[in-house]
């Protein structure tokens, strides 16, 4: 698999500070946005000892299975999740300090993302943007009872408050979904201050005129600015130049071997 990514973060137009962080490993194919909170300073130790953790975690995953590989990921956000969580009982400064972690990996001919949070992940295949992951916030869980509509859950007063993340208790267990991967697939792992700002069809838009990563990335960033840039403001984009299957073919690590009939599967 050959792929061409980009990343950036951006303290937006109103906040002092900035409290997301991400890390990008494209050697290993890991790629990871993390949006902390708690505070200045809190908030951006939480965020950057999770993309640090879970990066570290997952290690090398060659070889392994859809299963190997979820566990995998399983393992290094738990992880992530004790270490912050022990700051936050001996540090008096660190209490009440949480991170959203939206971690992609791919590896073989597949795609795993593990979350927790609000971060999202979107894939952008045969001119469709779809939004893999869902949020783990209060609208989301109004919009799914059906109090609330998608575009009422966006300027919802209590839009940003979160139902779980990672550090506030002492363990957590992040979704994971799952899928193959094709050439010319993009993928956007985003930061709220970059949703927030920009629904789902400006996205869209601005991922059809840009055709590089690191000029989407920039274009997304600063468009979510110029809408207001309300909160810190992180972007990720990794394009599928090429995939070769074993011997050539479509397949990956274990699981289903072939493509899903939709790009990502929710697996709890």
């Amino acid at each position: 698999m050959h792929i061409t990514s980009a990343g950036r973060t951006d303290v937006g137009i109103i906040r002092s500070g900035n409290e997301d962080n991400f890390l990008m490993v494209p050697d290993r194919g890991i790629f990871v946005v993390a949006d902390g909170m708690g505070g200045h300073a809190a908030g951006e130790v939480a965020s950057e000892m999770a993309v640090r953790f879970v990066a570290r975690e997952l290690g090398s995953l060659k070889g392994l299975s859809d299963d190997q590989v979820a566990d995998r990921m399983r393992t290094a956000i738990r992880a992530a999740n004790g270490a912050i969580f022990q700051r936050t009982l001996t540090e008096h400064d660190k209490r009440g300090m949480g991170t959203t972690v939206t971690a992609l990996v791919l590896y073989e001919t597949r795609f795993l993302i593990g979350q927790v949070g609000d971060s999202r992940a979107y894939l952008y295949r045969d001119g469709t943007l779809i939004q893999l992951t869902k949020d783990h916030s209060y609208v989301q869980e109004q919009v799914d009872a059906g109090y609330l509509t998608p575009e009422q859950a966006r300027s919802h007063p209590y839009s940003n408050v979160i139902t779980r993340c990672v550090g506030a208790n002492s363990d957590v267990m992040p979704d994971i979904y799952l899928g193959s991967v094709r050439p010319s697939d993009l993928f956007l792992l985003a930061s709220d201050g970059l949703t927030g700002m920009l629904d789902d069809p400006r996205l869209s838009e601005l991922v059809v005129a840009k055709g590089m990563p690191q000029e989407l990335v920039d274009e997304l960033i600063g468009d979510a600015n110029r809408h207001g840039g309300l909160d810190n403001i992180t972007a990720v984009v990794v394009r599928i130049d090429s995939v070769a299957g074993p011997g050539g073919g479509g397949g990956g690590g274990g699981g289903d071997g072939g493509p899903l009939t939709q790009p990502g599967t929710r697996v709890t």
